[in-house]
This record gives structure tokens, sequence and C-alpha cells, in this order.
């Protein structure tokens, strides 16, 4: 099925932070945006929980329990992230990158279910990650089921409101292309905090 004219730059934009982001967490290189290759250091266990200011929300072990102003560790299994129901806290948490990535995960790994697979995923299902090689795992296994819904939508799709039926967000009262494109602007500015606290964190530590 030829992909539709509309989705085409959303698919190429989305492709483009996926990968950027991956290499500037992952390596061996990332685009300077100059054409130049920058070699990237693979982002260790202890950058990934970096904690640089007080009270940070990240992704902690089950049995340590939420961090401050959190009242709940999101999801299954050993680790999870920390959240609170609404309303939330105000200001909002600074959060690390094991938060963010977690965050960023989920949303592709439920958005992709709720749009072409079992439709039923929660956040109780999804499982955070403890370390960094395994959290960037989960981020490509997320955006490359993202990608393949994408793949499966036509016109017909990207006009319906609904289509995706993800419950955490507007998807169910939107049109799917207004979705697509939120998703697009989620990966390229969570890219953008996890790429700066990196570079925070080697400032840090040189």
């Amino acid at each position: 099925m030829p992909l539709p004219s509309r989705l085409i730059p959303l698919l190429e934009q989305f492709d483009f932070a996926r990968e950027r982001l991956r290499h500037r967490m992952a390596g061996p290189f990332v685009d300077s945006g100059n054409g130049t290759d920058v070699e990237v250091v693979p982002m260790t266990d202890e950058e990934y929980l970096w904690e640089p200011v007080p009270e940070c929300w990240s992704v902690r072990r089950r049995e340590a329990g939420p961090g401050p102003r959190a009242t709940v560790l999101t999801g299954a299994g050993d680790w999870g992230r920390d959240a609170t129901p609404p309303p939330h806290p105000a200001p909002p948490p600074f959060t690390t990158i094991a938060w963010r990535l977690s965050h960023l995960s989920e949303l592709l790994t439920l958005r992709a279910d709720h749009t072409a697979g079992t439709h039923g995923l929660t956040r109780d299902d999804y499982r955070s990650r403890g370390d960094a090689a395994g959290a960037v795992e989960a981020f490509e296994a997320g955006a490359e089921a993202w990608r393949k819904a994408l793949l499966a939508a036509d016109d017909t799709a990207l006009d319906t409101v609904g289509h995706s039926t993800y419950p955490h967000g507007s998807d169910p009262e939107d049109p799917f292309l207004d979705v697509v494109w939120w998703v697009n602007q989620e990966v390229l500015h969570h890219g953008a905090e996890i790429a700066l606290l990196r570079d925070l964190y080697r400032a840090r530590t040189a």
C-alpha cells in the first residue's frame, strides 16, 4: 500500500528524530548538524539514573518506593516510574534521563498497541528498565512498533477521529494525523532534553 502523501514528511521526520536520539544515547557517533560525525560514549547506568537536582522524579526499584512528591511507581516489574494521580505537583518535578526515556518509550509502545494492536495495553503493563542499555532497547522497540502502525495507515485512517484509542492523551478525540504530529514533537523535544542532560552530565564529570 502506497503511503499517503501527507504522511511521508511526518514519517521522515520521525525516522530522523528516532535515529538521532538513538545515536545520541548509544553512539558510536552522532551527526553534529553540519555533516561532521561527533563521537558519542554510550550512556552508562549511573548517567541514566543521575539526579542533577534535589527531589527528581526517576525510575526506581519497586521495593524502594516512589520518590519525593510521587505517590506511585507506575508499570510492572522490578522498576517503576515516579508518578502521582492528577492533579500533578506544581511546579512539575525535574525528571531524570531514565524518567524521560521511560515516558517516551511507554507512550510509543502504548500508542502503537492502541492504533494497530490489541487496544488493551495500559501503563500498568509497561515495564520500565533500570539500566541504560535496556532502556535504549525498549525505546527502539517502541519506536519500531509505532513506525509499523504508521505504515498501516491510509488516508482514511489519517482523517479518522479516534483511530488511536490511546487513553492517556486526546487521541480518542483527534484525527490520527494530529496524533502523528504530536508523537513526532514528543520524540523531538524529549530527545533534545535527553541530549542536554547528557551534555550536563559530561561537563559535571569532566
